[in-house]
């Protein structure tokens, strides 16, 4: 499981995202941003950024580190804005922690380039968990010492919304013309080859073992919370196998390299 950090102060909101999430502190003296339960999509959007986060870190790319953080709502009693406040109140118990990347800057393709084949990387793994969020406008990609770091994947694997109609919007294509990477070529062919084959039964069931039960306990359809996990895995490990002969969208920068 994810290690479990107590938040013990409350630093600012971050107005980047729409959630509202906020910098914190932890009882490990380490700062984290910090994504809510009670905001948004609540605990499915939670949910997607653990088993998208961990997949990615297992499967190579760089991502901040991910944690559980108990919140206290009492924290939110001094803060003036009751935005905050608010969210802090219906945000009690669990919620989840992601290190604060000191010095990263967002990234810009215009003062970044980058390869083809780290681009096809990242362009399959998106198309894998169906990132709709890391387009040109909003590429959800930091650059800290010269690397890029992947962060923001609460907008994915939009099946889990429905879970009756989970395979069939699993099967989608997946368009990738608004991506942030697609001006440079993305070698998918490469990036499929090297990774599909390491997304199987055991690693997704290793990565679904991160969810907190907490975030998994009633949900409508499942008798257990390993139940839900399995459901989370199946359409990963279904889509794995051949969604890099499904992105749509690149034009001549194609998976093939043409």
């Amino acid at each position: 499981m994810l290690k479990e950090v107590i938040a013990t102060r409350y630093i600012a909101p971050l107005r980047e995202g729409g959630s509202l999430p906020g910098l914190v502190e932890g009882d490990d003296l380490r700062t984290y941003v910090m994504k809510f339960t009670g905001a948004g999509q609540g605990r499915k959007t939670l949910v997607a950024e653990v088993v998208c986060g961990e997949l990615a870190r297992r499967l190579g790319f760089r991502m901040p580190r991910l944690v559980t953080l108990e919140l206290d709502p009492v924290l939110g009693l001094g803060e003036p804005e009751q935005q905050v406040q608010e969210l802090l109140r219906g945000s009690g118990g669990t919620n989840l922690g992601m290190d604060f990347l000191s010095g990263a800057l967002g990234y810009d393709p215009l003062a970044f380039p980058v390869s083809p084949q780290e681009a096809g990387r990242i362009v399959w793994f998106d198309a894998l968990i169906n990132n709709v969020d890391r387009s040109w406008r909003n590429p959800n990609l930091l650059v800290r010492q010269g690397e890029l770091w992947l962060i923001d994947h609460g907008a994915t694997m939009i099946w889990q919304h429905n879970w009756p109609g989970a395979e069939a919007s699993a099967a989608r294509p997946y368009d990738a013309s608004d991506h942030a990477l697609a001006r440079f070529a993305p070698d998918v062919r490469a990036a499929a080859a090297d990774l599909a084959p390491r997304v199987t039964e055991d690693l997704l069931a290793e990565v679904t073992a991160e969810i907190p039960d907490v975030w998994l306990d009633g949900e409508p359809g499942f008798d257990t919370p390993d139940d839900l996990r399995r459901a989370y895995a199946r359409p990963l490990l279904a889509r794995a196998a051949g969604i890099a002969e499904r992105i749509t969208g690149l034009g001549g920068k194609s998976k093939e390299g043409k």
